[in-house]
C-alpha cells in the first residue's frame, strides 16, 4: 500500500485500521509520501519525504522505473490498456518548454472548455488514434511501434530517471529506489498494490494529471480492478463522494453527466451528438438524460418539447467555478450568494482577500449549524461594519445526526443515518430549507414572471409530508427512479428508457431504494466469509458493484489473477460470469466481448495510458500524459523542461498574485504547505465550538524544523508571524499570526544541490468560535488546475520571523 499526498493514521483512522490488520496478519508493506514525517509515515516501512508539489516528479520516477526494469504486468497491460494503440503521428512533446503538439490560441473550438480572460493555452479537445480504411483502431501488439502509446510513454518518462527525482524532490536516491522497487513489486500476477490520496494529490494547479499518473501506475502493474487494488481517494468528509455523484460542481449534472453548454448544445440533439459514444456504457446516456429531465420536470417534459431540455440551464462560457467566482464578485458582477454548510473564508484559498470581496454583495445567505466567518465577514479582521451594506441571512441548519439521510463513503457504498437526536431551537434539515425555499421561487417567479421563468416554474416540485416536514422518502424515490405510468419503482437503471417513460434522478443510484419496505441502502448484514465484499450490506453504485472494472481482475480466459481472492470468474458451464461480485460487463457479452472491453465507462475498452479525447469522452485538458511542472510559487527553475515552471493552462484570474521573480523568492524563500489535524474538522466551525476538542488542540500553529528554527533564532511556543505574496498590498506585508510548533518531523531538502526549508500549517482556524486563530488560506494562493479548478493549496512560498 502507498499513502500519498495525505495522512491516513491522523485523517482517516477507519481506513486505517484495516491497513494495519493487513500488514498484522498478511504482511502486508506500506510506503508513505509525504513532505512531514506525519503520523502515517511513523508507522510505515518505508518513509520518502518530498517537496510539496513535486508529486508528478515522485510518481513519473516510479513510472520509469516500472518500464525500464519490466515491473509491469505485460499481458495486462497488452489486453486491457491502450498501450497497443498507435497514435497520430504529428504528436509530439518539446523538452524545452514542456508543452505538448498543437498548443492553440481558440479554447473555444479545441477544447470546448473556455475562459473569461481569453488567453489560457489549450490543447487541441483530441489527439487521434490512427486507424485502417474500415476505421479499425491500428495497434502494435508488440508495443514496438515509435507511435504506440506505450513508446510515447517510455519516451515521455526517460527523463524522469533516479538522479533527476532526487533533484526535483529531495527525497535521497537510494529511499527513492526502495519505494519504487517494493511497489512495483506488486506488477506480478497474483499481488495487489493499493494507492490511497488524499487533497495532498489533489490540490495543485497539475492536481488531475497527479491522479493521473497514479492510475497510469497502477494500469502498467495490472492493479485496476482486482481485490485489494485501485485507486482510492480518502474523502475529507463522509460525504464528498455523495455530494459529487449529486453534481455539487458546476460543469457536471447528476450522475457525471457533463452540463450543457450554449455554444454547443442549443438542442438535445446536439449535447447526444457531442457527448455521446458509440459504443460501451455512454453510449446509454440519452436513456439517464431524458430520465432526469422527467424527474426535473415530469409531465411538462415530453417528446415534442425535447423532455423539457430548453429550460434546462446551460453554461454561458464562463468559469462558474470557487476561483473565478469571487474575482467576479469583487468585480461587482454577483449580487447574491448561499452557502449551505460551506465557509470559504477559512477554506477557500486567499481567504482575506475574499472577505473584502464580499462586502460588494447585495445579500448572503448562510445555511450551517453555527453562525461561521463567511457570515459574519463583516466584523472579521480589518473590516468596518459601517462599510458593509450586505443583508446577511443566516438559516440555522441540524446537525448531520439530527436528520434521517444518506452518505455515500469513498468506497461507493450508500448508507442510511438514521436521526440519533432531535435539532435544538429552530435548526432544519438542508432538505426542509431548500424544499421551503424553492416553494417560495416558485411562487413568485410564476407571480411575477422573470428571466426564462419555465426553468423554475416548470420543475416537478413534489417533496411534501405531513405536518409541515419534507418527505424524504419521496426525494429517495425519485432518485432510485420508477415508471412514470405506473408509478412503480424501478429495479436498476438496466430499465431506464429514453422515451419520457421512466423518471431517476440520478442513474447510478437506481437501485438503491427500489424496495419500500427493506431498501437496500438500509441493509446491514455483515459478511462472515469471504473477500470482505459484504453485498448485504447497503448499496454501493453502480448495481451493488464493490469493485469496478472486475473485469480486469481476471486474465483473458476469464480466469482470477489470484486465484486466492477471486472477484469474479467465467463459468465455462454456464457461459457467464460469476464469483464474489458483481460483474461489471453487460449481462448478454460473450468472454470475447468482455476481454475486448474490461473498462466499460471508456467508448475503446480499455484504460488509457494516453488519454485522448475520443466520441465525447473528454482527456485532460493540459495533456496526455502528467508532466512536471512547479507550483506556481516555486523556488527552483524546472529541472527537465529549462523553459517550463508552472502548468501552462492552469486557472489563472489574478495579476501579481504568485511567485514569478527572484526578488520575490528572496522575499519568500521557504516552501509552505497545509494539512489537517484529528482533533479538528474542515474550517472548524463545528470543533471549535467544543471546549474538549480546544483543550487537546487549542491554538494555531506552524510547523519548522530545529535546524531551520535554530538559523532564525525561534523557540517552541513563540509567536511568529508568516507572510506570503498574497498579503503583500501596496507596498505592505500582511502576515498571520501562529505559534511556533518546533519539530523533527520536519526536515530541509536538498533541491538540485540546495537547502530547502519545508514549513507545515493546518487551515482549521479563523476568526470565529470558542478558539479563534489565523487562518492558514490567507497565504494560499488563487490559481487552479484547469480541469478541475482546485486551488493550489499545498505548495505555496511564504516568510517566517518571530513576531
Amino acid at each position: 500500500m502507498m499513502a500519498i499526498g495525505g495522512n491516513t493514521a491522523e485523517n482517516h483512522p477507519i481506513s486505517m485500521k484495516w491497513i494495519e490488520k493487513a500488514r498484522e496478519t498478511k504482511g502486508a508493506k506500506l510506503i508513505t509520501v509525504d513532505p512531514r514525517y506525519c503520523r502515517t509515515a511513523a508507522v510505515s516501512d518505508v518513509y520518502v519525504p518530498i517537496r510539496p508539489g513535486t508529486n508528478i516528479a515522485y510518481l513519473g520516477g516510479l513510472i520509469n522505473y516500472i518500464l525500464q526494469n519490466n515491473r509491469y504486468h505485460e499481458e495486462y497491460v497488452k489486453h486491457y490498456t491502450n498501450a497497443s494503440f498507435l497514435i497520430d503521428e504529428n504528436f509530439s512533446f518539446d523538452q524545452n518548454t514542456g508543452l505538448f503538439t498543437g498548443v492553440e490560441d481558440d479554447p473555444v473550438r479545441n477544447c470546448k472548455r473556455y475562459y473569461r480572460d481569453g488567453e489560457t493555452r489549450l490543447y487541441p479537445d483530441e489527439w487521434w488514434y490512427q486507424r485502417d480504411e474500415n476505421g479499425e483502431f491500428l495497434k502494435d501488439p508488440d508495443l514496438q511501434d515509435p507511435n504506440c502509446s506505450f513508446q510515447l510513454l517510455k519516451k515521455h518518462f526517460a527523463p524522469y530517471t533516479i538522479e533527476n527525482i532526487s533533484k526535483i524532490t529531495g527525497a535521497p536516491e537510494d529511499v527513492l529506489e526502495e519505494s519504487y522497487e517494493l511497489f512495483s513489486s506488486t506488477g506480478e500476477a497474483g499481488k495487489a498494490g493499493n494507492i490511497l490520496y488524499a487533497m495532498g494529490i489533489t490540490q495543485f494547479t497539475h492536481g488531475a494529471q497527479n491522479t493521473r499518473a497514479l492510475a497510469i501506475a497502477q494500469l502498467l502493474l495490472g492493479n485496476m480492478g482486482v481485490a485489494g487494488g485501485g485507486v482510492n481517494a480518502q474523502r475529507g468528509q463522509s460525504n464528498v463522494q455523495g455530494a459529487t455523484d449529486m453534481a455539487m460542481l458546476f460543469h457536471i449534472i447528476p450522475g457525471y453527466n457533463p452540463t450543457p453548454q450554449q455554444a454547443f448544445h442549443a438542442t438535445l440533439e446536439d449535447y447526444f451528438a457531442d457527448t455521446t459514444p458509440a459504443q460501451n456504457w455512454w453510449s446509454n446516456r440519452p436513456k439517464y438524460i431524458v430520465s432526469l429531465l422527467k424527474a426535473f420536470y415530469g409531465d411538462n417534459a415530453t417528446r415534442a418539447n425535447d423532455f423539457g431540455y430548453e429550460w434546462l440551464p446551460k453554461l454561458d462560457g464562463l468559469d462558474h467555478s470557487h476561483i473565478p467566482a469571487y474575482k467576479y464578485m469583487r468585480d461587482g458582477e454577483v449580487e447574491g450568494m448561499i452557502c449551505v454548510a460551506d465557509n470559504p473564508l477559512v477554506g477557500g484559498s486567499s481567504s482575506r482577500a475574499k472577505m473584502g470581496y464580499q462586502k460588494n454583495l447585495k445579500w448572503l445567505v448562510s445555511i450551517d449549524v453555527v453562525e461561521n466567518e463567511t457570515a459574519a465577514f463583516w466584523k472579521g479582521p480589518g473590516m468596518n461594519p459601517a462599510d458593509v451594506d450586505t443583508e446577511v441571512f443566516i438559516l440555522p441548519a441540524c446537525a448531520s445526526y439530527e436528520r434521517d439521510g444518506q452518505k455515500a463513503n469513498s468506497g461507493r457504498w450508500i448508507q442510511w443515518q438514521y436521526k440519533a437526536q432531535e435539532p435544538p431551537g429552530d435548526a432544519k434539515s438542508d432538505l426542509w430549507i431548500v424544499n421551503e425555499m424553492f416553494k417560495k421561487l416558485q411562487a413568485l417567479y410564476e407571480a411575477e414572471g422573470g428571466t426564462v421563468p419555465e426553468q423554475i416554474t416548470k420543475m416537478h416540485w413534489d417533496y411534501d409530508g405531513p405536518d409541515g416536514e419534507i418527505d424524504i422518502v419521496k426525494v429517495c424515490m425519485e432518485l432510485n427512479g420508477y415508471n412514470v405510468r405506473t408509478g412503480e419503482l424501478l429495479t436498476n437503471f438496466v430499465g431506464l428508457q429514453d422515451d419520457g417513460s421512466t423518471a431517476c434522478g440520478n442513474w447510478l443510484y437506481s437501485g438503491y431504494y427500489n424496495n419500500l419496505e427493506n431498501p437496500a441502502c438500509k441493509r446491514r448484514i455483515r459478511e462472515k466469509e469471504g473477500l470482505g465484499f459484504h453485498q448485504e450490506w447497503a448499496f454501493a453504485w453502480p448495481l451493488n458493484r464493490r469493485n469496478v472494472y472486475n473485469r480486469a481482475s481476471c486474465d483473458l480466459e476469464g480466469k482470477p489473477w489470484n486465484p486466492d481472492a477471486p472477484v469474479i470468474w467465467w463459468d465455462e458451464n454456464e457461459e457467464r460470469w460469476v464469483g464474489n461480485d458483481v460483474a461489471d460487463i453487460p449481462g448478454t457479452w460473450t468472454l470475447e466481448q468482455s476481454t475486448e472491453n474490461p473498462f466499460i465507462m471508456l467508448p475503446e475498452g480499455v484504460g488509457r495510458l494516453f488519454s485522448i479525447g475520443y466520441q465525447g469522452v473528454g482527456a485532460l485538458l493540459d495533456g496526455p500524459f502528467p508532466t512536471h511542472y512547479e507550483p506556481a510559487d516555486s523556488p527552483v527553475p524546472n529541472l527537465l523542461y529549462p523553459n517550463a515552471i508552472y502548468n501552462p493552462i492552469s486557472q489563472r484570474f489574478y495579476e501579481n498574485h504568485t511567485v514569478e521573480t527572484d526578488e520575490e523568492r528572496e522575499r519568500y524563500p521557504y516552501v509552505a504547505t497545509s494539512y489537517r489535524v484529528v482533533e479538528h474538522y474542515q474550517s472548524g466551525s463545528v470543533t471549535r465550538n467544543q471546549p474538549w476538542l480546544n483543550e487537546m488542540m487549542p491554538e494555531m500553529f506552524v510547523e519548522i524544523s530545529e535546524e531551520h528554527a535554530g538559523e532564525l533564532g525561534i523557540k517552541n511556543g513563540d509567536t511568529v508571524l508568516v507572510e506570503s505574496l498574497r498579503l503583500y498590498n501596496n507596498g505592505e506585508q500582511g502576515h498571520i499570526e501562529a505559534k511556533a510548533c518546533v519539530t523533527k518531523r520536519i526536515q530541509p531538502l536538498m533541491i538540485n544541490g540546495e537547502k530547502k526549508h519545508i514549513v507545515g500549517m493546518p487551515f482549521h482556524w479563523g476568526f470565529m468560535g470558542m478558539s479563534t486563530g489565523a487562518s492558514a488560506n490567507d497565504l494560499t494562493p488563487s490559481v487552479g488546475d484547469p480541469n478541475t479548478t482546485i486551488p493550489e493549496y499545498k505548495a505555496f512560498l511564504c516568510n517566517i520571523r518571530r513576531a
